[in-house]
């Protein structure tokens, strides 16, 4: 068996090395056609994330932090759409219960391959990658599961039949980690914090040609909603304490408990 200051060290080594290839994927013209997960984003997703999501680091490390917490002895924990494995990495780092295993599901095989090259070099062997339909997982005794700017690319159609699932594969005392970007029912505050967060990628290094190329092709592919949407939908898929525990922009992230 591993020892766990081995695992620590291997996984913070994996966490910090981000991919350092540079996102360069919107710099010249394109035409149009909606963004797809394929190995191209997939190879400079990393770069891509931290320079397009304020705190994403930040959510990251916490995630960890906050699993270290809740995770239950036997227990299963999920990471859904894990895109490259780092909100898994991170709660294999912190989490100190002998007997779990963290389920990183995703359905674009391209990050399922990056990420099961990082496993194979790293002594994570808690971490189990899965290219699958998150709609179609199934959830079953969870201490924690993570939905990491995920729900938003799922139709909304199948996002509450989703909540639902796995408010019912959680353990009691079992928490959700959904992190999506949002919009604001009042027009002045949604222009404002776009605004706002469009200055933020200018100052992470995309110019305008970037930040418009790629706001196209995201356009009918990830679909935001609401605070009030996401804490209707948990409320109604039964969590019993639920709250924004990080916020920056049109980004933030909930944790709600069963």
């Amino acid at each position: 068996m591993l020892r766990r200051s081995s695992i620590s060290r291997e996984a913070t080594r994996i966490v910090s090395e981000f991919d350092q290839s540079k996102d360069q994927l919107f710099t010249v013209r394109r035409t149009a056609g909606d963004f797809v997960f394929d190995d191209s984003v997939a190879s400079v997703f990393d770069d891509m994330i931290s320079r397009s999501i304020p705190g994403y680091r930040t959510i990251i490390s916490m995630i960890g932090v906050m699993a270290k917490r809740h995770c239950q002895e036997g227990s299963a924990i999920y990471d859904l759409g894990c895109s490259l494995g780092n909100a898994s990495f991170s709660m294999a780092e912190q989490v100190n219960c002998q007997d779990y295993r963290i389920h990183a599901i995703d359905n674009s095989q391209a990050m399922i391959s990056r990420l099961q090259d990082r496993l194979r070099s790293s002594e994570t062997p808690q971490i189990v990658a899965k290219c699958a339909d998150i709609v179609d997982a199934e959830i079953f005794n969870a201490s924690i599961v993570v939905l990491n700017f995920t729900l938003q690319f799922v139709a909304k159609a199948s996002r509450d039949a989703l909540i639902k699932k796995v408010h019912e594969g959680l353990r009691p005392g079992g928490i959700l980690i959904i992190s999506e970007k949002i919009e604001f029912s009042d027009p002045d505050l949604n222009e404002l914090f776009t605004e706002l967060y469009y200055n933020f990628k200018q100052q992470m290094g995309y110019s305008k040609m970037e930040i418009a190329q790629k706001r196209t092709a995201l356009e009918n592919v990830l679909v935001p909603e609401t605070l009030d949407g996401h804490r209707q939908r948990l409320s109604a898929a039964g969590f019993s304490a639920l709250d924004v525990w990080f916020q920056c922009f049109n980004f933030a992230s909930l944790v709600a408990v069963k």
